[in-house]
């Protein structure tokens, strides 16, 4: 379990949150804390109060794989395949296993040509797709996703949510815009002005979101539209 008590890191104020093993989609309006949520959970920023527990371990202590809204944040090496090892040659592991984890996840995305490219000559749907082999290459036990899906089409959104399934993490955080894959979530947790304002179900919240200015405008066409 996530465990999070007295959590400050300055607008965002979360008194006592928990989050259940699983995939958890976190929502929300622009400037709603969303990002700096993620943040903290993945250990990039340490909080001014308060504290954060996956399975009794602090974020730093964990193996958190964390991928950007804007890939080129992330990459660190000009070749593709560089980039997907870089987390396990960060380690020292073995090189040859090493490079075994490369083939393998290129492999299951179906990118094993674009492995001795430079990430520079990629599309931007291959940069997010790059951007997440390489949070996977080291066996995350948590993934945090901060929008990584906003610039993609529904091909590479099919393959990446496959790949998502298959790499079986024991928690995945994703903040996204897409009112769909929030719905085929384990838990939402929809913030506003730095607060939690609800956390469960996506029955429970978008229940609970109905006819408030919150509603996302993708569900109120939705429910227009008798779907």
């Amino acid at each position: 379990m996530i465990e999070m008590k007295g959590l400050r890191f300055r607008d965002l104020v979360i008194p006592a949150l928990s989050l259940l093993p699983g995939t958890t989609a976190v929502i929300g309006p622009n400037g709603s804390g969303k990002t700096t949520f993620l943040r903290l959970l993945a250990g990039l920023t340490l909080p001014e109060a308060g504290e954060i527990r996956i399975d009794g371990l602090s974020p730093r202590m964990s193996e958190i794989g964390w991928v950007d809204e804007f890939p080129d944040r992330n990459m660190l090496f000009s070749r593709v395949s560089d980039e997907i090892a870089s987390p396990l040659r960060f380690r020292c592991e073995d090189c040859e296993e090493t490079d075994r984890r490369v083939d393998e996840l290129a492999g299951e995305a179906g990118i094993r040509d674009l492995l001795d490219r430079t990430s520079s000559c990629l599309s931007g749907g291959e940069k997010a797709l790059i951007s997440l082999l390489t949070a996977l290459a080291a066996w995350p036990r948590v993934l945090v996703l901060d929008e990584f899906d906003s610039h993609l089409d529904q091909e590479m959104m099919r393959k990446t949510e496959k790949i998502l399934i298959k790499a079986g993490c024991a928690y995945v955080i994703r903040c996204t815009q897409q009112m769909n894959l929030a719905t085929r979530a384990d838990y939402v947790i929809a913030l506003e002005s730095g607060s939690a304002v609800l956390s469960g179900s996506p029955d429970q919240v978008f229940g609970n979101l109905r006819g408030t200015s919150f509603y996302p405008p993708a569900w109120r066409l939705r429910d227009a539209a008798g779907l």
